[in-house]
């Protein structure tokens, strides 16, 4: 498999998709007609033209599966598959009703391409149990792609020390997922990704991560660090 996962789409004061180009360019092929999965936002259409708007200057073309009467043959001619940031619940519905869920991950397993920012970074693990947002649709479960054997958060958020905020910390509320589910927790920061390709994970961007495991303290992560042996992890679910 070949995935590219984004903690974000945007970074504070750049374009949609800038910090991440080079990385997307490296990762998509040249000339690459992009299968986009608008799913995660209302408005299907102009998140399409927003994306389109990215990737045309890189030589890649864009194709909304929301816009063929067939989702799934644009899937099938695609040479990757883009599935962007949003509301994973509503994503994760969506999919689920569409029947798109398994084609995506067998077309992915079978070597496309996929590049998945934010909400569709959460879908490339067991689930989206990790995710920040609200669910404001009910999913029928929580179970996502697999295509990663851990958990990832995106948008990951250190503790301010200065903050009067009094409730939980992002950190905290990743722990309470370890005290229910025996499975490693990717934390990425904003400008963070991980790329997957013939067995090996390697994190990249600028901002670093966190890996946080069930009764260990937490890992600091830095840019190049090596995450190959994630995916022999197993995920244990125990709730």
């Amino acid at each position: 498999m070949h995935l590219l996962l984004l903690s974000s789409s945007t970074l504070h004061g750049q374009p949609y998709l800038a910090y991440a180009r080079q990385a997307i360019v490296a990762h998509v092929p040249e000339g690459a007609t992009v299968a986009f999965v608008p799913y995660a936002l209302a408005d299907h259409d102009a998140y399409a033209a927003k994306v389109a708007e990215a990737l045309n200057p890189l030589g890649m073309s864009v194709v909304g599966v929301h816009t063929a009467r067939d989702p799934r043959g644009v899937l099938d001619a695609a040479d990757a598959v883009f599935v962007g940031g949003g509301n994973t619940f509503r994503l994760l519905a969506t999919l689920q009703r569409t029947g798109l869920l398994p084609v995506i991950r067998e077309r992915v397993r079978d070597r496309l391409p996929y590049v998945g920012s934010s909400a569709g970074t959460n879908l490339a693990c067991p689930t989206i149990r990790t995710t920040n947002d609200m669910p404001i649709v009910e999913p029928d479960g929580f179970a996502a792609l697999g295509l990663v054997p851990f958990q990832i958060n995106a948008h990951f958020l250190d503790a301010d020390p200065a903050s009067t905020h009094m409730g939980e910390t992002r950190e905290e509320r990743l722990r309470q997922f370890l005290e229910e589910n025996d499975v490693p927790v990717l934390a990425m920061r904003e400008g963070a990704w991980l790329r997957v390709s013939n067995g090996a994970a390697e994190l990249g961007g600028s901002a670093g991560a966190r890996l946080l495991r069930r009764g260990e303290p937490s890992a600091e992560l830095a840019e190049g660090a090596d995450l190959s042996g994630l995916l022999v992890s197993p995920a244990r679910f125990d709730a």
